[in-house]
């Protein structure tokens, strides 16, 4: 079984910059499609931002487009998530996802992603 860790979360002021990293280790796959989620306390889960692992090409949610930038090393393997100009409405628990499905590098439906990290947790104080 293919596996996700994530890793870069803490805590800081408004205004920072994270960077978080997930890697995929386990059986391999060959994911199609790599993403970004994230929940905060009593709230659903939101998508934040997804790669085509072959393309490059990117989806951002609205509300972190311009501040996040969403990348993967696929040498190592390795998905990025580099957050800067951070807001304490991005406090959240940060997932990493993987699909191998054709057609479903969105992040408006997690269900889409058959392969998900533990989280990290990103704290933002004003």
């Amino acid at each position: 079984q293919a596996q996700l860790a994530e890793s870069g979360g803490g805590s800081l002021q408004a205004g920072g910059s994270l960077r978080l990293s997930c890697i995929a280790y386990g059986n391999p796959i060959s994911p199609i499609c790599m993403a970004w989620f994230r929940q905060a306390p009593g709230k659903e889960r939101e998508g934040v931002a997804s790669i085509y692992t072959g393309t490059g090409g990117t989806t951002y949610a609205a509300s972190v487009k311009g501040r996040f930038t969403i990348s993967r090393d696929n040498a190592k393997k390795t998905l990025y998530l580099q957050m800067n100009s951070l807001k304490p409405e991005d406090t959240a628990m940060y997932y990493c996802a993987a699909t191998t499905v054709v057609g479903a590098c969105v992040i408006n439906r997690a269900s889409r992603y058959a392969y998900w990290g533990q989280g990290t947790q990103v704290t933002v104080s004003s």
